[in-house]
């Protein structure tokens, strides 16, 4: 049996889709491969507005994904959110992402925090079929879905660092193949600096912050015979968050990450032995670990330091407040065309109140023809204190 619909596309290219159909063909397409692509979307609404920006803003519910560190400096105690977001909607009507996330303070100084999240993404329903012509004998409905849990500590007044424990899993729910659902392992190292400094006569906030996020196993769908890696990706950012005046701030933000995943071979075989050397290098790249794969994917690019440099993705975000209450939001991603041509500007929305904050976002592409065009980001979030007082 094979599958008709969509599941190659959804499974394999899943974030490079927007652009791979026009670079497909060219010599100098090289994207970085890894399974579980879906790990890789922006799960909130604040960041998904932003630009896909969100390792330095201040601390939010959705914090889990983008900085664990920023739970230590939440000013509430707790908190939990949920956001949804339809996926390639002009491709496919039943490709979603839902995130459930929360933290909750700890320690006599407020200064260390748990944090959670679950990440359900599913592919929509696949039918199987022996051929175009014929009914449907069969329809799967695959997912990828991850649960993990954090730890963040304030080490001074200025910096708080976390780690994060991940368990993966992407189950394409085919019961009549050999393919099996794959597992995998994984954890985050984070820090992040909140640092008040003196713009003229007005004291603002500045922040960094980093990520490394999925360091784990690689993941088999096969049993063990090919092994794929995860998206382990290397986040910096910094922020700058001004006061306006009593009542209004403007915050601005730069974030950069990159892959930690090493260049998949590229088949350039014109003889038998540089074919055969083709299937040597593919078989290490099969059989490396994951550490070795992190230290290798700053050197292996086919093009050299120029496309090691292409690797870079960039994101500029911005946010208004006014009382801190009403927010606006507008950013833009940028990804190299030969690394999958992912470039959009976003814009968005927010309304917080003192139990609840309720957030939108919506993807302007700035490439012809790009299936992420007009995708929504929804998120609501609930702050527990807030629930707290208002019983009171």
């Amino acid at each position: 049996m094979t599958k008709i619909v969509k599941i190659n596309m959804l499974i394999s290219c899943i974030l490079i889709v927007s652009q791979a159909s026009v670079w497909a063909q060219k010599e100098d397409f090289y994207p970085i491969n890894t399974a579980v692509a879906s790990l890789s979307i922006a799960p909130d609404a604040r960041g998904g507005a932003m630009g896909d920006n969100g390792v330095a803003t201040g601390s939010d519910i959705a914090s889990q994904y983008w900085n664990p560190a920023k739970y230590a400096f939440n000013y509430s105690n707790a908190g939990i959110g949920l956001s949804y977001t339809p996926w390639l909607r002009k491709l496919v009507n039943d490709v979603a992402l839902a995130y459930l996330s929360g933290f909750y303070k700890i320690g006599q100084n407020d200064n260390q925090a748990i944090g959670a999240s679950l990440r359900y993404f599913t592919l929509g329903e696949i039918a199987m079929r022996a051929n175009a012509y014929e009914p449907p004998s069969n329809y799967l409905n695959p997912y990828e879905m991850a649960l993990d849990v954090s730890y963040s500590r304030k080490l001074s007044e200025s910096y708080s660092m976390a780690v994060a424990l991940r368990y993966i899993r992407s189950d394409m729910n085919d019961r009549e193949s050999e393919m099996t659902a794959g597992n995998s392992y994984a954890a985050d190292v984070a820090g992040y600096l909140e640092k008040y400094v003196i713009l003229g006569n007005t004291e603002s906030l500045w922040t960094f912050g980093f990520n490394i996020s999925n360091i784990g196993t690689k993941i088999s769908y096969d049993g063990g015979t090919t092994n794929q890696f995860i998206p382990t990706v290397l986040r910096l950012g910094t922020g700058l968050l001004y006061p306006l005046d009593d009542y209004n701030r403007l915050g601005v933000f730069f974030d950069i990450s990159k892959y930690l995943v090493p260049s998949y071979p590229v088949n350039n075989a014109a003889t038998q032995e540089e074919e055969e050397e083709y299937r040597k290098r593919i078989k290490e790249y099969n059989d490396m670990p994951f550490m070795t794969g992190i230290f290798k994917s700053f050197y292996d690019a086919p093009g050299g330091f120029k496309e090691e440099l292409n690797e870079i993705n960039f994101s500029l975000g911005a946010e208004y407040s006014y009382n801190d209450q009403f927010f606006v939001r507008g950013g833009y991603y940028y990804e190299n065309p030969s690394k999958g041509n992912r470039q959009y500007f976003s814009v968005g929305a927010g309304f917080r109140m003192s139990v609840f904050q309720l957030d939108a976002a919506y993807l302007i592409s700035t490439i012809p023809s790009n299936p992420l065009d007009q995708t929504l980001r929804f998120s609501l979030s609930f702050d527990m204190d807030g629930i707290k007082n208002l019983f009171r």
